[in-house]
C-alpha cells in the first residue's frame, strides 16, 4: 500500500450521533480488531503503511477519520470535540462492529484520545500503542492555563483557545502551503520567530528541510483539509481544559500493556519522566526520526508494532 490508489475505500459509519468515514483492512480477520487513531493535522491515510502489515498479521484493521476530519461529521459546537465525545465515538465504533474491546493505536492527538479512552472506558481497551505523545499527567491546574503561564499567548495550544478562528482562517486560506511546509524532516535549527509558529509556517513561501512524503501522498492530505477545513480538528485543542475537568474522577493509572514509540528528534513533544508511574506495563522505544514517526520510518514502525503485538500474544 504505497500510493493513494491502493488505499481502501471508505465506509460511512453512524456512531454516537455523528458519521465517521472509516477505512478497513483485513475484514476477513473478524474477531481480532485494532483501531488506528490519527493526529493533527492528519488523516486515516497516515496509517497507509501499517494497515496492510497488520492485516497480514491477522488483524481486522479499523482506521477512522475522526470527527472534524475528511468526510466525517464536523459538528458546529466546540464542546462536541471533548474527550467524552471523541472516546465515545471509538466505543460506538466497537459496538458497530460487535467488539467488546480492541487494541488501540494513536499518533499525536490520536494518542491523547487513546490515553483518554483507556482512562474513561478501560474495559473496551485491551492494549495501547501510542506514537509521539506520552501519557499526559493531570496536574492541579488545567492544561491551557499552565501552558499560557509558562509558554505564553503565542504558543499554538494557547493561541487556538484564546484567539478562536484566527489560525483556522489562515490555514484554510493556505491549505496546500501550510501542509507542504509542515510535513518536513531534518529541518535545520533556527531561533524562534515572533508570532504564532504555525501561522508563520502557513505563510512561509518556501519549506525547510526535506519532505516526509511524496507529492501524491501530500495531495491526499491537502484534499482532505480542503474538504473538512481546519476548525473541527483545532476544536480538539479548544477542549483541553474541559478534558482536564472530565478526567478529574477517573483512576489515573493505565494497567493495560502499552507500547510508547518516540521520535528521538521530535522537537514538539518531550519524553515523559513519569510515564511508568502512570502506565506501569509500558515498553518505551525511540526511533531516529522526528514527529511524523509512521511517515518518516514506516518499515521500522511496522516492525516495532508487529513484533510487540506478537510478544503480547505469546504471553496470553
Amino acid at each position: 500500500m504505497t500510493n493513494s490508489s491502493d488505499f481502501p475505500k471508505p465506509t460511512i459509519v453512524p456512531v454516537n450521533g455523528v458519521e465517521l468515514e472509516v477505512f478497513e483492512a483485513g475484514r476477513e480477520n473478524k474477531g481480532k480488531p485494532i483501531v488506528l487513531c490519527h493526529g493533527w493535522p492528519e488523516h486515516a491515510y497516515s496509517w497507509r503503511h501499517l494497515m496492510p502489515v497488520l492485516a497480514e498479521a491477522g488483524y481486522h484493521v479499523i482506521a477512522p477519520n475522526q470527527r472534524g476530519y475528511g468526510n466525517s461529521s464536523r459538528p458546529a459546537e466546540v464542546t462536541d470535540y471533548d474527550i467524552e465525545h471523541l472516546s465515545g465515538d471509538l466505543v460506538a465504533l466497537l459496538d458497530h462492529y460487535g467488539y467488546e474491546d480492541a487494541t488501540f493505536v494513536g499518533h499525536d492527538w490520536g494518542a491523547f484520545v487513546v490515553w483518554g479512552l483507556t482512562l474513561l472506558h478501560p474495559n473496551r481497551v485491551n492494549k495501547v500503542i501510542n506514537l509521539s505523545l506520552p501519557y499526559q499527567v493531570r496536574g492541579e491546574t488545567p492544561w491551557i492555563e499552565v501552558m499560557e503561564q509558562f509558554l505564553g499567548g503565542d504558543f499554538y495550544f494557547v493561541h487556538f483557545n484564546r484567539q478562536p478562528g484566527v489560525a483556522d482562517a489562515v490555514f484554510d486560506a493556505n491549505t496546500s502551503q501550510f501542509l507542504r511546509n509542515l510535513y518536513r524532516k531534518n529541518v535545520p535549527p533556527a531561533p524562534p520567530e515572533p508570532g504564532m509558529a504555525f501561522i508563520n509556517l502557513a505563510l512561509a513561501d518556501a519549506p525547510l528541510g526535506e519532505p516526509v512524503m511524496s507529492d501524491s501522498d501530500l495531495a491526499v492530505y491537502i484534499s482532505g483539509f480542503e474538504t473538512s477545513e481546519f476548525t473541527g480538528g483545532i476544536n480538539w485543542y479548544r477542549n483541553l481544559d474541559r478534558n482536564w475537568h472530565q478526567l478529574a474522577d477517573v483512576d489515573p493509572i493505565i494497567q493495560q500493556p502499552a507500547l510508547m514509540i518516540y521520535g528521538d528528534r521530535d522537537l514538539a513533544v518531550p519524553r515523559s519522566e513519569t510515564l511508568t508511574e502512570f502506565v506501569p506495563n509500558v515498553e518505551v522505544v525511540g526511533l531516529d526520526c522526528g514527529h511524523w514517526i509512521q511517515e518518516e520510518m514506516p518499515e521500522e514502525t511496522n516492525q516495532l508494532i508487529t513484533k510487540w503485538l506478537e510478544q503480547q500474544d505469546a504471553t496470553v
